[in-house]
Order: structure tokens, then C-alpha cells, then sequence
């Protein structure tokens, strides 16, 4: 790893940007050319990880903004640093770091992987819906099996989005789009999203798309009226096993569970129990308790349930460095020009 360019002074009359992530050359030729930056990438080699480590102090204590997943071990030293942007939705990295404290403005990259989840979302309803992985079977043993259920559709079926932020947006745009009816479930109801960052041509930014909206204190009409729940809810310490014996008992039998945004949403031994007990018809799990899951947990075995890697959106993905590094350079001149940020985090969410 190394800076590039290297340059030991910088320009105290300019904004100081590190950043720290693969370059996208448009848009990083594009700001290069502005005049009133000055840019220091780490240049990383194949293969690098992506953690945390240490920087060079006297460069870091030169810099007004950082564009990367995590901050530097060392990042006390950034003593200028007052906008953090960083390249993943999930923001646990940066709790307790008392950033707000310090004067630094935080923005995630919520809105990049929305409408790769929200297809993987459908293509996992349309999977457990017909049942795939059992016709997959049929097939690597050559049966000719032509059953009911593998001709179920879901057009009709209501889904029900737990959260509702951009992936589950989106994922209610692509639901309508099917003739699906789509319910909501929020904390505070469903409002207008127009400062945070939405692929254009998607998702739901007034709010409009939901057929019922439902608060907290509505959660068991709620689960009890559905075909289809999709978790959409970060992860944090009050939403930490959200989802537990008495919410999959509330569901009808014939549901279908997808869990797109984080594992520990739903308390573990509860998921199982409600797989193997027949509480809920199967799941579709893409986030997970541990990393990697272990090869004998039981989930892997379980015939109801499909299980992928963490894919449904990842940063390996084609239009992953285009979308960040668009909401970086946005909130770049937003932040120069005093104008408000896109998915900028407030001091509660940061709190540990």
C-alpha cells in the first residue's frame, strides 16, 4: 500500500481529501481537475483487505475529509477532519468513535446496493414460492416430478416490509410492479426520503408505494396478515433480536421469511426452532450469524431454506464503484458549498 501521489505538505488554502478506496477514474480525474482540492489516494495492491490500519500521522493530520470503509487506527490524529464518507450501508464500524463530538459530519452509502437486493428479494420469493431448490433436486436425479407447488406464483400475495428505507423501497417498486400488495412496518410511519441518495429511476422517495403502513404497535395485524416478510431493518442495539418466538409464531404457516439486511435481526434459535417446528413455511437467508457459517450448522441442511453468502448486494458488484464514488463527489460540493448531505447519519445513530 501506498499514497499516491506523494506529496509530505499540503495545501492548508484547499479542501484535503484522503480517500481510500479504489479509484473510479472519471469521477477521480473529474475532481482532480476542480482547483480548490487536494487529493491523496492510498493506492492499494490486489488482494488487500479491507480493515483498518494505521496511516502516516502527519498526513492524516492534514486532511478535512475522508472517503473510505473504515477510519484509520490512528484517526485521533485527524485533528482537521470534519466529513467522514464511507462506502458501506452498515455503519457499526464507526460507533463510539464520538465523531459528532469531534465536529465530523458522517455519510453512508445507503442507496447503492438497493436495487440488487430488492431483485435478490424477488428472486427469492419467486425460488421458495415454486419451491427451486427442490426442483433443482429433481432434476440432478432425474425425476420428472410436476407438482402444485412448484407452479405457485406470487402475484396476489401480500408482502410485508419490516423498515422501510431504500432497499425495502425499491423492493416495494418491484413488488407492485408484480401485482403484489405491499404493507409497511415502521417506528414512526412512512415519510418522504429526499436527501439520501436513490439510483435514479427507483425505489420510493415520497413514500407513496406501501398499501398499509403499520406502526410498532400494530406489529402482530401486521405479521399475522401476510404471505411474504422481508426484513429491511439495521442493526443495532434496539433492533437486535427484533424478531423472536412470539413474531414467527404470529406469522400465517404458509410464510415465507427473507433476510436480506442483517442475521442477528432474528434471534437464532428461534429461526430454527420456527424452521423445524413448522411455525413459518422456510426462509431465505443472505446475512448470517457468523462469517463464514460454519459447514454443520443446521440451516445448511435445512430442505425450506435457501441460504447465499452475503451477495445480494456487494461491492464486487459492476455498478459498485460508480454509485459510490457519485455519492462522494455529490457530497463533496455539497459539503464545500454549505448545502445539505445525502444519507447523512445524525449523533444518535453513531452512539454505541
Amino acid at each position: 500500500m501506498q499514497y499516491w501521489p506523494d506529496v509530505p505538505e499540503v495545501k492548508r488554502s484547499m479542501t484535503n481529501v484522503l480517500i481510500d478506496v479504489r479509484p473510479d477514474k472519471p469521477v477521480l480525474a473529474r475532481l482532480r481537475s476542480r482547483g480548490d482540492l487536494h487529493i491523496t489516494l492510498i493506492r492499494h495492491r490486489a488482494g488487500d483487505e479491507e480493515v483498518a490500519r494505521e496511516q502516516d500521522e502527519a498526513m492524516l493530520a492534514a486532511q478535512d475529509v475522508l472517503f473510505g470503509t473504515f477510519l484509520p487506527l490512528n484517526h485521533q490524529a485527524m485533528a482537521r477532519l470534519r466529513l467522514v464518507q464511507i462506502t458501506s450501508a452498515g455503519y457499526g464500524q464507526l460507533l463510539g468513535l464520538n465523531l459528532p463530538a469531534r465536529g465530523v459530519r458522517v455519510c453512508n452509502a445507503s442507496g447503492v446496493f438497493d436495487t440488487a437486493i430488492a431483485e435478490w428479494n424477488v428472486a427469492m420469493m419467486v425460488n421458495l414460492a415454486r419451491d427451486l431448490r427442490q426442483m433443482v433436486h429433481n432434476q440432478d436425479a432425474g425425476q420428472w416430478v410436476r407438482e402444485a407447488r412448484f407452479e405457485n406464483e406470487i402475484h396476489g400475495t401480500t408482502v410485508g416490509l419490516w423498515g422501510y428505507g431504500g432497499l425495502a423501497r425499491q423492493t416495494a417498486r418491484l413488488c407492485k410492479a408484480m401485482g403484489q400488495t405491499v404493507w409497511a412496518l415502521t417506528r414512526d410511519g412512512v415519510k418522504p426520503r429526499r436527501e439520501s441518495y436513490v439510483v435514479p429511476g427507483t425505489g420510493d422517495t415520497e413514500g407513496l408505494l406501501p398499501d398499509r403502513v403499520f406502526t410498532l404497535e400494530q406489529r402482530q395485524a401486521f405479521l399475522a396478515g401476510l404471505d411474504f416478510l422481508i426484513l429491511a431493518l439495521p442493526l443495532n442495539p434496539s433492533t437486535q433480536g427484533i424478531v423472536g418466538d412470539k413474531e414467527l409464531q404470529s406469522l400465517p404457516r404458509h410464510c415465507l421469511l427473507l433476510n436480506p439486511a442483517r442475521g442477528p435481526l432474528i434471534k437464532e434459535a428461534s429461526l430454527l426452532r420456527a424452521l423445524r417446528e413448522g411455525w413459518i413455511a422456510g426462509a431465505a437467508l443472505d446475512t448470517h450469524y457468523y462469517y463464514p457459517m460454519p459447514s454443520d450448522h443446521p440451516l445448511w441442511k435445512m430442505r425450506n431454506v435457501i441460504m447465499t453468502p452475503h451477495i445480494s448486494g456487494s461491492a464486487r458488484g459492476a455498478y459498485f464503484l460508480p454509485r459510490i464514488w457519485s455519492i462522494f463527489a455529490e457530497n463533496l460540493d455539497r459539503f464545500i458549498k454549505g448545502k445539505p448531505l445525502l444519507n447523512e447519519l445524525t449523533a444518535r445513530q453513531l452512539q454505541p
